[in-house]
């Protein structure tokens, strides 16, 4: 069966090789399978992202020897996109203003004798999914800008006739394999129109993934869980469930994740070094 599948970095630095091992992983499950590679550009955080990072990317890739089959996606061009599937469901009920601050949210939690926790710490205690609707009506009225964050509970309702489950051909990050049964709770009511530049990550993804017609996804294990409220998402808006292949990072000699500000695991240091595509295939141990 041909995949179509993607890379999709944020243009906010150099490429290092955990981005690398991604694009070529990506690469390869298309080429196995006689498909095809697009390449997507997640630029909608315009504090960080920069023209030039984009360019270099394309630079890099190109030097590796991936070409995407299609022209590159750039989510600041789909903005309109996405806040149309934002009022969709603000019109639907299933999400609802959030006005708290990162303060807020930490005393409430302080608060509280057994706070929420997701894979990565304490979930969001709901305090304005709380708030009466007069409550939040004189919130907006008085210009205060909220985030909006998904209801999850009113949301797998919606969909209560499907079975919530995704395919992973990979491992995951518990040697996973198979049909996985999703847990539509368990990263809580996560934010998907943010205050600063609008659709969240797991709005746009989901978006973007099916207009980009991508059948399979493949990216880092640190993702897994955010797969179960992205099939959530994929359900309430009628989109397609593609299928899923979560694969190991790379990681610094002390078994730290990599970062952009790890110079020394740039692709351009590697290439500058001398080190050849097919070196740095063997070194991420890729075919």
């Amino acid at each position: 069966m041909p995949f179509t599948t993607r890379f999709a970095p944020s243009p906010t630095g150099e490429l290092h090789l955990g981005h690398v091992y991604a694009a070529l992983f990506a690469h390869q499950a298309a080429r196995d399978s006689g498909g095809r590679f697009l390449v997507r550009m997640e630029d909608l955080d315009t504090i960080r992202c920069r023209t030039d990072y984009a360019t270099a990317i394309m630079a890099d890739l190109q030097w590796l020897g991936l070409s995407p089959a299609g022209p590159v996606l750039y989510q600041s061009t789909r903005l309109a996109t996405y806040q149309a599937a934002l009022d969709q469901l603000k019109h639907a009920g299933l999400v609802y203003p959030c006005f708290c601050t990162r303060g807020d949210i930490a005393r409430e939690l302080d608060g509280l004798t057994a706070a929420p926790h997701g894979p990565d710490g304490p979930l969001y205690p709901g305090t304005c999914r709380r708030l009466s609707v007069p409550e939040r009506e004189d919130r907006l009225a008085a210009g205060t800008i909220p985030a909006w964050r998904l209801d999850t509970a009113l949301a797998r309702s919606a969909v209560a006739d499907r079975q919530p489950a995704f395919e992973e051909t990979g491992r995951g990050p518990h040697d996973e394999r198979g049909t996985i049964p999703v847990d539509c709770g368990l990263l809580g009511d996560v934010i998907l129109g943010r205050k600063d530049f609008g659709a969240s990550y797991h709005l746009a993804v989901v978006l973007d993934d099916a207009h980009q017609g991508v059948t399979l996804v493949t990216r880092g294990e640190d993702l897994f869980a955010a797969t179960h409220v992205q099939w959530l998402l994929q359900a309430i808006l009628a989109l397609p469930h593609p299928v899923y292949r979560h694969h190991r990072l790379i990681r610094d000699a002390e078994g730290n994740r990599l970062a952009k500000r790890d110079h020394h695991q740039t692709l351009a240091s590697r290439r500058a070094a001398g080190q050849t595509p097919c070196d740095l295939k063997l070194e991420l141990q890729l075919g």
